[in-house]
């Protein structure tokens, strides 16, 4: 049997396979085609580079994002270690440095005597074993090798870069820090926030809307769906002229400090980089044209002088429909053109929404392809678990309504009792997945990864 592992895409799927099949024995070929060839998301070369937000989400357990981070904590995923390390304050969030995040990984991957790193494109399905994690931006190549494979066309649906602006360029006198409900780890709160008056909201409203968006390519304009949890604001906010009010400028739980009072909406900055030089505008994934995103973002009190290092960008994103193909250990389903060798996918292009959902999928992906080549079982986790849950719904969803998911309780099995209040109900999905997986782990053979077994409180 092939003792040599293949794994196309050096993301964070990729990235976070590579690592445990390495560490559990394997011999690695890790395939990144950047630098040779760009993508029109990505700015650098390093592995794990990070194109859209800075944040991976909530770090409390009683929230779903927070729990899968834990139990790939518990289970040694790299990608969560290098976050932690890279860690900016973001509230209650784990939000990263991005250069420092993806240095790191780039730094273990690169270093690790069981992972031969190689810049090179992948046009052609591996012979051998083989983990696909190439992710929402696989090349035009590998592309039309993965339709042939399948035996549908894929889908497609939009992803999304939010502006980054400078801090030194906002204006404080207007702007204010604080984290919703005083939620933040600093006395003075994390995020930076530009209140907005009903008046003022409704003209930026006005400006964004009338706004002049880039034309869709081919592509875009045969499928103009768009991925719910990207959705352009400009999108959002032609839904009604409430709906930026309610959903990424909602203004509870905090208190403009200039009038005492709740603002109309407010627009959150986040930081983005370890010197918080840099911050992102929450929410603001759009399709305007990069001078429209300035002339319409410099309405926002506060903003009014705004230094745009990175403008908001959309770009398409490929999922298969994994409830056909994949089963809940991510191998392919069907016969490989391969030798018959089997395939896994990783990343988003398996349907596991967001970046630790990601990262998940290729974690096990990369768990399940070294066992196999060490001839032992493949894992499926407890769906009691939100790993396990998550899997089994990409697995087994309605093919024809097939959309990605990020992680969410409501993928999980009801509790044995009812819990009416929704927190203390989380905490007891928290406490069952957790034991539930402790107990998953203490009946496998995973003494190759290096887990963490101390228990967290539930915050």
């Amino acid at each position: 049997m092939n003792s040599e592992l293949t794994i196309v895409g050096g993301g964070l799927a990729g990235s976070e396979a590579a690592w445990q099949a390495a560490q559990s024995g394997v011999r690695v070929a890790l395939f990144e085609m950047r630098p040779r060839r760009g993508t029109p998301a990505h700015v650098g070369d390093q592995l794990a580079e990070l194109v859209c937000s800075n944040s991976m989400g909530a770090r409390s357990v009683d929230r779903a994002t927070g729990l899968l981070k834990e139990e790939m904590r518990r289970l040694g995923s790299l990608i969560i270690a290098c976050a932690e390390e890279a860690a900016v304050p973001a509230g209650g969030a784990l939000a990263v440095d991005r250069e420092i995040f993806a240095e790191g990984v780039t730094q273990r991957i690169s270093e690790h005597p069981n992972i031969d790193l190689r810049r090179q494109e992948v046009k052609h399905l591996p012979d051998g074993p083989c983990i696909i994690a190439t992710g929402p931006l696989t090349s035009n190549a590998l592309t039309e090798e993965i339709v042939a494979l399948t035996g549908q066309d894929q889908l497609y649906f939009f992803d999304a870069m939010a502006p980054i602006v400078e801090a030194e360029s906002i204006n404080m006198e207007v702007a204010f820090r604080a984290s919703r409900y005083g939620r933040g780890e600093q006395d003075e709160g994390d995020y930076i926030n530009c209140p907005l008056t009903e008046r003022e909201y409704s003209e930026f409203v006005d400006a964004l809307l009338a706004a002049e968006v880039i034309p869709l390519r081919d592509f875009e304009r045969e499928d103009k769906r768009f991925f719910e949890a990207c959705l352009p604001v400009e999108v959002l906010a032609a839904r009604g002229r409430d709906a930026l009010a309610f959903g990424p400028l909602r203004p509870v739980g905090l208190t403009d400090p200039r009038s005492g009072g709740r603002p109309h909406a407010v627009v959150q900055l986040r930081q983005d980089n370890l010197a918080a030089t840099l911050y992102n505008v929450v929410g603001f994934q759009t399709n305007l044209r990069w001078g429209e995103q300035k002339r319409v973002l410099r309405m926002i009190p506060g903003l009014e002088g705004a230094e745009f290092l990175r403008y908001g960008q959309m770009h398409r994103n490929t999922f298969i429909n994994s409830p056909v193909l994949l089963d809940a250990t991510l191998c392919f389903r069907m016969p490989t053109p391969n030798s018959g060798n089997p395939i896994w996918f990783g990343g988003q292009v398996t349907g596991t929404e967001g970046y630790v959902g990601s990262a998940m999928s290729g974690l096990i992906a990369g768990l399940n392809a070294s066992r196999h080549l060490r001839g032992q079982p493949a894992l499926i986790f407890p769906q009691t678990t939100m790993i396990g849950a998550l899997l089994y719904y990409i697995s087994h969803a309605d093919p024809g309504d097939f959309q990605p998911m990020k992680a969410n309780f409501g993928l999980m099995p009801p509790l044995e009792r009812r819990v009416r209040r929704k927190r203390e109900r989380y905490q007891a999905y928290a406490r069952r997945a957790l034991s539930d997986l402790g107990s998953f782990m203490d009946k496998v053979d995973m003494l190759q990864m290096a887990r963490h077994t101390g228990e967290r409180p539930f915050v």
